[in-house]
């Protein structure tokens, strides 16, 4: 792979969103911190990106990734948008603690690279622009993490540490996570400009976002073309969507302004992989209404997507047509979480009563609220010893994590059934692809905080590799895919976290 100009002041920077104009960011110079330090370094991002090893030798590099200084041809920059919050407009918002350093073209396209907590902007209202240690181990691993299960998200480049001190709940140290994706547009930016009544701007910015992002649809004329562009944002988040529950991904926190105009995860703040299954679980101590829940998030999303369609309206000239596609994503988000989870019970095809199994098993795991990952992993590997001397008791250990287990005595043969034309072995090595082995529990990220805390990033180095790779086995670290331990219920995560 070709390697960018390397020294690192001669990286061939562009600013595509920049030349947009001052009404949709403002130039902002980062509020330095004080002896930087790595605390981990996403070299396998970086080689994907083109980017020279030596960077990560030279003291500008790590000061640059830290907001501490700015490098030639970057222009550091925090954009401007609005939002719904909870489901109640909040008015202007924006890059509070967020800015965009440039675009790079690079092996994977145009990436944006944005230091987060890198200083006060225009949009920090009455923040301090900062980041916390214990939220950027969260952020920076949950990315990779999102990235290693095959779904849509921002991703981290960098950690950077500094013993500078920050405010949130307690005293904490501050850190900023280097952030890359092909663009941090949100919902949030085109609610801006129509709640304005801003019309050349909300074409500006949907034109750019169109020719850079999507362009395919340049050949629409007039408002057949951002009709369809709402469509593909419509499938996009749909899939998104499908992808986050299948693998009991919570985010915490959908606001329109947290929701990217690409489909990707962004803004990992009070998010939690399901331990136990539950689908009512809020994972956000601040969402004291529930709005946020595992459950409800596919609907939430439907409803972001009516704000942005509402937003593009002055554009499309056709509520009716608005609607219409919105409508869309009930049923690509339904048939997509249908095929997400008919793929992790390894089912070949689709037969008619394969709904009422899913269904069925979905109860099953509420009742107990059985370890949603555990119980998936086990069952992949159950399936592929149906033809050991050893098949008839293949699930014992799948049983074993039901108390009561009548249920699941009832649905098995039902599941054996349905697979009885399929190969065991190929099936089982099918589901294993698809049901991690590791994600990124809280506990297992509150361990990594609290060594970080005293200097030791040992535990944050061991994550971001198992979370790389998730589907595999990785001898010797069975621990960190093991039942949470009994504190791992009592950790509370707030959107400071």
């Amino acid at each position: 792979m070709q390697a960018l100009v390397h020294p690192v002041d001669n990286l061939p920077w562009q600013h595509r969103f920049a030349s947009l104009g001052d009404v949709f960011s403002r130039q902002v110079s980062p509020t330095p911190l004080q002896h930087l330090h790595w605390i981990a370094r996403n070299e396998g991002l970086a080689n994907e990106l083109g980017l020279s090893p030596a960077l990560w030798r030279d003291t500008k590099w790590l000061k640059a990734l830290g907001g501490s200084t700015e490098l030639t041809g970057s222009q550091c920059r925090a954009s401007v948008y609005s939002g719904h919050q909870f489901g109640v407009w909040a008015g202007q918002l924006g890059d509070g603690r967020a800015l965009s350093i440039g675009e790079l073209d690079t092996p994977m396209g145009s990436q944006t690279l944005q230091l987060k907590g890198a200083g006060m902007t225009p949009y920090s209202r009455m923040a301090d622009g900062r980041a916390v240690l214990r939220s950027s181990i969260r952020e920076y691993l949950c990315s990779e993490a999102m990235h290693g299960l095959g779904i849509p998200t921002t991703r981290a480049l960098a950690l950077v540490g500094s013993p500078d001190k920050v405010w949130r709940e307690e005293l904490e140290t501050a850190a900023v996570v280097t952030r890359v994706a092909p663009s941090f547009v949100r919902f949030g930016h085109f609610e801006h400009f129509a709640a304005n009544g801003q019309i050349e701007a909300l074409q500006r910015l949907s034109d750019f976002v169109i020719e850079h992002h999507f362009p395919h649809l340049l050949s629409r004329v007039g408002a057949q073309r951002y009709l369809a562009f709402l469509a593909e944002v419509t499938q996009l988040t749909a899939s998104l969507l499908a992808q986050w529950q299948s693998v009991g991904f919570c985010h915490g926190v959908m606001n329109t302004d947290n929701m990217s105009i690409l489909g990707l995860t962004i803004d990992y703040g009070p998010f939690q992989f399901l331990d136990g299954f539950n689908p009512a679980h809020i994972c956000n101590h601040s969402d004291h209404q529930g709005r946020y829940a595992y459950d409800r998030q596919p609907q939430v999303a439907y409803w972001n997507l009516f704000c942005l369609g509402q937003a593009l309206l002055p554009l499309i000239e056709d509520q009716d047509a608005t609607l219409a596609t919105l409508e869309r994503f009930k049923l690509d988000n339904s048939q997509q979480t249908k095929q997400r989870f008919a793929a992790k019970l390894g089912l070949h095809g689709w037969l008619d009563g394969d709904h009422a199994l899913i269904d069925d098993l979905l109860g099953c795991l509420a009742i107990e609220q059985t370890d949603f990952t555990i119980f998936w992993r086990r069952l992949s590997h159950a399936v592929g010893l149906l033809v050991s001397p050893a098949g008839n008791q293949a699930f014992l250990p799948v049983r074993a994590m039901f108390m009561q287990n009548q249920a699941w005595d009832a649905w098995l043969p039902r599941y054996l059934k349905r697979l009885a034309s399929q190969d065991p072995t190929t099936t089982s090595q099918a589901m294993l692809r698809t049901n991690p082995k590791f994600v990124l529990r809280n506990h297992l990220a509150e361990q990594a905080i609290k060594q970080a805390k005293i200097g030791d990033f040992a535990e944050v180095h061991v994550l971001q590799r198992l979370l790389s790779a998730p589907f595999a086995e990785h001898p010797g670290f069975d621990n960190h895919a093991a039942i949470p331990p009994d504190w791992a219920s009592s950790i509370s995560i707030s959107c400071s976290s």
